[in-house]
């Protein structure tokens, strides 16, 4: 895997450093790399994927690394990891040894993977701090409570919130080389999607669409962001079953994204109609969810609240569900009380980076709320994975939807939820109808915003000539 000049990891872990020594924290940061994780017995592992912040740090992309930064020295951090074996070298070929990965990542320092956990005792037995981030593997949460005696039971609380902060802090900035990695990945994912919507076409299985897409990010040196949503059953949001042979006359919902050659995210959802138009409610419904994405795109500026820019989609999708018949009443007051969730169930959006849903394996409040924020308990907003205020320099996703979802429907009338502001004789009427969502990746600039990446057909028109293409 390719990675930036060793400069930048040096610059991050500098900035690191200086965070953590203003606030006056001392001893050891540990940051540990993935392992290979068996998918069915040792040898036969997953595609491996490095842990992104060991990434955003390291630029290391190989299994069983280990970074530790001592606090108290200048120049104090190590690379510990393993040559190759004569054993291994048969099956691999020669691979760098960990001195070269050190110098890659410009590091001065290296040790042996077997030499970590003696320095972790010795810190620990002379009283020193380790601070370490909230693992979210299995492997990872065995080898910390290993290496720092701790039951598994008492890691979240050992947990080094400053460090946590720390790292959120610098990742969700994103340097003009990481915007141009995400738009990187957004070309290979335009041409995903207007594959797409070339191929969806009665009778073709929804699986054979995904494999095509699948195939032109491997055919790109790829992979994907996340496992691709391709499916006819919109409504289920993260619906990965992709065996349903299309008929016409039905919207496809798909939401693909691919990596960029060091790993950053791309996330874009597009909508499709089988047959090649959109009728009816569908292109009513398509245009209001347009709308929405439009409204919202247009209000992302520095200092603006998430949140507000999540509830101005909801009131402009309650607004023309109002004008549809499917909603009756003061959109404000409908948004407020939560009763867009019967059809818009989820968030607007989120961060994106090296993580599709950036750093949330920090901490999904950590990075999306913070200082002043409160994740709210109702249906539907409590879903919103980012509220805080906005920066220059973060990357969100803007992707509203509707969803008609006849199992929610069924249950929220039965208990007349919200019955003064939705008129379930038409969610039933409809009950078959699917979902829409659009999405696209923004950059919030110094005076505004910038939609990430190429134009990738996203009208009513634009989709339609796309699929005839």
């Amino acid at each position: 895997m390719p990675m930036f000049h060793a400069s930048t990891y040096q610059v991050r872990r500098a900035a690191l450093l200086a965070l953590l020594r203003e606030q006056g924290l001392h001893g050891l940061v540990l940051l540990p790399g993935h392992v290979d994780s068996p998918m069915n017995y040792r040898d036969n592992a997953y595609d491996f994927r490095q842990d992104s912040t060991f990434l955003y740090f390291c630029g290391l992309a190989q299994p069983g690394l280990a970074l530790v930064i001592d606090l108290d020295e200048e120049d104090g951090a190590t690379l510990h990891g393993d040559d190759i074996s004569l054993d291994d070298l048969v099956w691999t070929g020669p691979l760098p040894g960990i001195a070269e990965r050190a110098a890659q990542s410009g590091l001065a320092r290296h040790a042996t993977a077997a030499q970590l956990a003696p320095v972790l005792e010795g810190a620990r037995g002379a009283g020193r701090a380790i601070h370490f981030l909230p693992p979210f593997r299995g492997e990872s949460r065995l080898a910390l409570g290993a290496w720092l005696g701790l039951a598994d039971a008492q890691i979240g609380a050992a947990v080094s919130r400053p460090l946590t902060r720390a790292v959120i802090d610098l990742r969700a900035v994103k340097s003009v080389s990481e915007i141009a990695e995400i738009e990187n990945a957004l070309h290979v994912t335009r041409d995903m999607h207007l594959l797409a919507m070339r191929l969806s076409r009665p009778g073709i299985v929804e699986q054979e669409v995904v494999g095509a897409m699948e195939g032109l990010a491997l055919s790109h040196g790829r992979r994907l962001a996340y496992a691709s949503i391709f499916t006819s059953r919109g409504e289920i949001l993260h619906n990965h079953d992709h065996s349903v042979r299309l008929r016409g006359g039905e919207m496809i919902v798909n939401d693909t994204g691919a990596n960029s050659p060091l790993g950053y995210a791309s996330d874009i959802t597009r909508t499709i109609p089988v047959g090649g138009r959109f009728t009816g409610l569908q292109a009513d419904l398509y245009d209001l969810v347009l709308d929405a994405q439009t409204r919202a795109i247009a209000a992302v500026a520095p200092g603006v609240p998430y949140r507000a820019i999540h509830e101005l989609a909801c009131r402009t999708m309650v607004q023309g569900m109002v004008d549809l018949g499917f909603m009756r009443g003061d959109p404000d007051a409908a948004v407020e009380a939560g009763a867009h969730a019967i059809f818009f169930q989820c968030g607007t959006g989120h961060m994106m980076g090296l993580d599709v849903h950036d750093m949330e394996g920090l901490g999904e409040n950590e990075v999306g709320y913070g200082e002043g924020f409160t994740r709210s308990t109702l249906f539907g907003h409590k879903s919103l994975r980012l509220a805080r205020p906005l920066q220059p320099g973060f990357v969100v996703t803007i992707e509203p939807g509707v969803y008609i979802n006849r199992w929610l429907t069924e249950r929220w009338q039965a208990e007349c939820r919200h019955a003064a502001f939705i008129d379930y004789a038409m969610f039933e009427r409809h009950a078959a109808f699917g979902g829409i969502r659009i999405e696209d990746d923004i950059l919030v600039t110094a005076d505004g915003r910038r939609e990430l990446g190429p134009h990738i057909a996203r009208s009513r028109a634009d989709v339609e000539a796309a699929c005839a293409g």
